[in-house]
C-alpha cells in the first residue's frame, strides 16, 4: 500500500471550527482582510472525497478563498511507502502542474516572494511546492537541481524515520546529519531552496541548522517544553533556528497536548512559547491540515484507523498517533480557522502587528532571505 502524503492531507481536515472568545471580544479582532496569510505546511482537498483525482472541487476552492489564506506550502513527492522515491516525486510534481493549469483564476504556483504578493493582489491561492522526505535524492545530490528547476521551493530533509540524509524524529539513537546530508544542504543553499527540519531528530536538526549557510525552517512543529513528544522541538532547536535567522511554524496537530486531543488554546500556548524562545519575528503557522471540513466524523474515524495502521506498518507513524487522535485541532478547523486564531491571539494580548507577523509576514521575511525577492 502506498502511503501518499496528499492522501494523508485529505484525511487531516477537521470539523467546522467552534473556538470561542469571551463575550464582546470579537469586536477587538483585527481586520486581516488585507493581510498576507501563509500556511507553512498545509494543502487543499475535500476529506469527504479522499479518492478524488482532482482535489480542487468548487467547495474546496470556495473554502480556501473564504479562509483568507494567501499561500500554502503543499507537500508533493515521495514521503513513505513502496515505490521509487525519485520517480514518484517527478510524477507528483508534473501532476500538480497539470492540475494547477486547470484553475488559473483561482490558483498560482509560487516560485518567489513576489508571486505570493501577486497571489494576494489577484485574489488567488498560492501553492508552494514542498517535499517532506529527502529519500528521492538516493545518492545523487545533483537531483536537487532537477527539483529546483521543476519549481520545488521547500525541501524537508527527513520524515519520521532515518534516511540517507539524517535522523527523523522516531529514529533510534538520535542519529545526526550524514555527510551526504551536508552535501544536499550545500546544494539546496546554492539553489536558494528552503531547508526544512520538521520531522527531524534533535541532533540532525541542530547539525543541519549549523551546516546551512542560509537560514533554515521548521515549518510545522510544536514545543517539546510544553508537550514532550518526539514530533515537537526542544528549546535548543527552536532557539538555534531563530538565532540563524530562520522560521518556526506551529501546527494544529494532536502532538500539542499529551492527551492527543488538543484544543485551540493549546495552539495559542505553543505559539506563545515559541515567541518567548524565538522572538516574535521568527514564528508562524504550519497547520499540517486542509481547510474544508469533514461532514461525517464517524465515517472519518474508520478511515483514520486504517491510515494509522498503514503508517505503523510502514514504520512512519509518529509517537502519539493513535486511531482516537484526530490529526487536527477539533475547535480550530474550517474556513474560519485563521480568523479564529487571530481572535484568540488578540484576546491573549497580542498586538495587531505581532499577529500579522505570525500569520504571514514572518514566513515572507524568511522566504525572501532564502529565495531572494
Amino acid at each position: 500500500m502506498t502511503i501518499d502524503r496528499r492522501a494523508m492531507m485529505f484525511g487531516a481536515a477537521g470539523l467546522a471550527a467552534t473556538a470561542t472568545l469571551p463575550r464582546g471580544a470579537w469586536a477587538a479582532v483585527p481586520d486581516a482582510r488585507k493581510w498576507i496569510i501563509v500556511n507553512a505546511l498545509g494543502g487543499l482537498g475535500d476529506p469527504n472525497t479522499p479518492d478524488a483525482t482532482d482535489p480542487y472541487s468548487p467547495r474546496v476552492l470556495a473554502d480556501a478563498h473564504a479562509s483568507g489564506v494567501t499561500a500554502i506550502n503543499w507537500t508533493f513527492g515521495y514521503v513513505a511507502g513502496p515505490g521509487d522515491p525519485f520517480e514518484k516525486s517527478v510524477r507528483d510534481v508534473a501532476e500538480a502542474d497539470m492540475l494547477l493549469r486547470r484553475y488559473p483564476r483561482d490558483l498560482l504556483k509560487i516560485l518567489s516572494v513576489a508571486d505570493i504578493r501577486r497571489a494576494k493582489a489577484e485574489k488567488k491561492i498560492g501553492i508552494i511546492y514542498g517535499f517532506q522526505n529527502g529519500a528521492m535524492m538516493a545518492k545523487d545530490a545533483s537531483r536537487v537541481d532537477i527539483f529546483a528547476n521543476l519549481g520545488v521551493r521547500i525541501f524537508q530533509l527527513t520524515y519520521n524515520p532515518a534516511n540517507q540524509l539524517g535522523g527523523g524524529s522516531i529514529a533510534a539513537d538520535n542519529p545526526g546529519l550524514t555527510p551526504f546530508g551536508r552535501e544536499v544542504i550545500e546544494r539546496l543553499n546554492a539553489q536558494k531552496m528552503i531547508v526544512d527540519l520538521s520531522h527531524s531528530g534533535e541532533r540532525t536538526c541542530l547539525e543541519a541548522a549549523r551546516a546551512s549557510q542560509a537560514p533554515i525552517s521548521i515549518n510545522h512543529t510544536g514545543c517539546r517544553a510544553i508537550t514532550d513528544l518526539p514530533r515537537n522541538k526542544s528549546d535548543a532547536e527552536l532557539r538555534l533556528v531563530a538565532e540563524k535567522g530562520g522560521f518556526v511554524g506551529i501546527y494544529f496537530m494532536p502532538f500539542l497536548n499529551i492527551s492527543g486531543h488538543p484544543r485551540a488554546d493549546d495552539v495559542v500556548a505553543h505559539i506563545d512559547h515559541a515567541v518567548n524562545i524565538c522572538g516574535e519575528d521568527h514564528v508562524g503557522i504550519g497547520t499540517d491540515n486542509t481547510i474544508t471540513a469533514i461532514d461525517d466524523l464517524k465515517l472519518y474515524e474508520a478511515v483514520l484507523a486504517k491510515e494509522i495502521a498503514a503508517r505503523r506498518a510502514a514504520g512512519s507513524s509518529a509517537t502519539g498517533e493513535r486511531p482516537d487522535t484526530y490529526p487536527f485541532v477539533i475547535d480550530l478547523r474550517g474556513p474560519e480557522q485563521f480568523r479564529k486564531l487571530i481572535g484568540l491571539l488578540s484576546a491573549r494580548g497580542y498586538s495587531s502587528a505581532r499577529i500579522e507577523k505570525i500569520m504571514g509576514l514572518n514566513f515572507m521575511r524568511h522566504a525572501e532571505n532564502v529565495w531572494g525577492g
